[in-house]
């Protein structure tokens, strides 16, 4: 099999939560176990940084390899899902692994790994660990898939862990209400292993603190970091909700630093400028085109969408268009609710099974007040914003990593500027 083949055989054979939803979820980590053991428990052989969350921890993982990768470090990262091509999950300082070992990992594994009935993302966690280890990288940055306890990252013993947030989201598998979900994240506190909380809740701190506890875990709250101790910091990464990410981010340096990890003001500030060059990361409050304003955003809860409201309605322009797409599986009309009514709306499907239909997320949107027009796919949807604005319009594209996704992948047919392509 070809690179393509050997994808198209990873989706159709083991599930994939990014595209079919709950059934793809496989609790419990006995799959994990086993295919640690077979490739010689890899994930032993490279010192880690282990960061969960509902919101933040993208940005955060590759704000950090960033810095890291500035500082000299070889660095892998893995995370998820990707926009546009599977490799975009596991890199070394911001290089794509290679389309011919993910060829050759299928070829020579299959034969193992079959009666396992791996999901994807377990067999993509064991991919992703094996490969660090091979290239010897200095360290590695790992974003957890979904939870913390149960997730197929957990089997690592990091020297950092990091929880962004709680928000919730995934309730059937995390627990309904903001306690049990910090419970499940807190599951990826170590023994003996310093623990940074982004931000708490009256619901949320003191499960964090009892397990830390626990555990004899340090534990450091960055809202209560009242100290910046790397100064001239000019985050390339925009949208009102990197301001928590930055204190997050300050806080696990200080411990980093106090680790051993070697780096400097300098080697911090070009990290946090130049987070897409290094690391590759897209779709963050991501400026596509010019006159008329288009940015995208992967938000895709009511966590982001609280930070993502407040920047459209804060935006100083003409009018506001609006292209929302969103999954089946979330809070629809508490996103919704948070939107501005003013803004013309185009409401549309990303090109996954989970995506809503793009004519019932306009009634429900209609409910709450947002009035606009249905489009059948995301690339119509922008067409017609596009068509519909002025030079000093602005338009805001997203609701969920899909439909940013599907813009991107229609980059040309929408006249995007590659140069803001990354």
């Amino acid at each position: 099999m070809n690179y393509q083949e050997t994808i198209q055989y990873l989706y159709d054979s083991v599930p994939m939560f990014q595209r079919v939803g709950s059934s793809a979820y496989k609790p419990g980590l006995d799959t994990t176990y086993a295919l640690d053991a077979h490739f010689g428990h890899p994930h032993r052989r490279f010192p880690t940084i282990h960061v969960a969350g509902t919101n933040g921890k993208g940005s955060v993982s590759h704000t950090l390899a960033a810095i890291l990768q500035a500082a000299g470090y070889k660095v892998g990262l893995f995370t998820s899902p990707h926009l546009l091509d599977f490799r975009e999950r596991i890199r070394i300082n911001g290089e794509k692994i290679t389309e011919q070992y993910v060829v050759d990992f299928v070829a020579q594994e299959r034969a193992f790994f079959e009666p396992l009935y791996p999901s994807f993302f377990e067999l993509t966690t064991a991919m992703a660990f094996k490969y660090f280890a091979e290239q010897k990288v200095d360290m590695a940055i790992i974003e957890v898939g979904l939870g913390g306890r149960l997730d197929c990252t957990n089997i690592i013993t990091p020297d950092l862990s990091i929880i962004t947030n709680i928000s919730l989201e995934h309730t059937q598998f995390l627990g309904d209400t903001l306690a049990k979900i910090a419970g499940e994240k807190a599951g990826i506190i170590k023994q003996g292993v310093p623990v940074v909380i982004g931000e708490t809740t009256p619901e949320t701190k003191p499960v964090f603190l009892q397990k830390a506890h626990e555990l004899k875990a340090p534990i450091y709250f960055a809202e209560e970091n009242g100290r910046m101790d790397f100064e001239g910091i000019s985050p390339e990464l925009q949208g009102n909700y990197q301001q928590k990410n930055t204190r997050t981010i300050v806080t696990a340096l200080t411990i980093l630093r106090d680790l051993g990890y070697r780096f400097d003001g300098p080697m911090v500030r070009q990290g946090f400028a130049h987070v897409t060059e290094l690391t590759g990361l897209m779709g963050r409050w991501q400026t596509l085109s010019q006159s008329p304003t288009l940015v995208c955003d992967t938000g895709h809860n009511v966590g982001g969408y609280q930070y993502i409201a407040s920047q459209l309605k804060a935006q100083h322009c003409g009018k506001l268009h609006i292209v929302i797409g969103v999954v089946s599986d979330k809070d629809v009309n508490g996103m919704l609710a948070l939107l501005p009514q003013e803004a013309v709306y185009y409401f549309t499907k990303a090109s996954v099974k989970r995506a809503l239909n793009e004519q019932e997320l306009q009634s429900i949107a209609e409910e709450v007040g947002l009035h606009g027009e249905a489009y059948p796919d995301v690339v119509s949807a922008v067409k017609a914003a596009q068509k519909n604005s002025l030079p000093e319009d602005f338009i805001f594209v997203g609701g969920s990593n899909f439909i940013v996704a599907d813009l991107l992948a229609g980059g040309d047919a929408l006249n995007l500027d590659k140069r803001l392509l990354r």
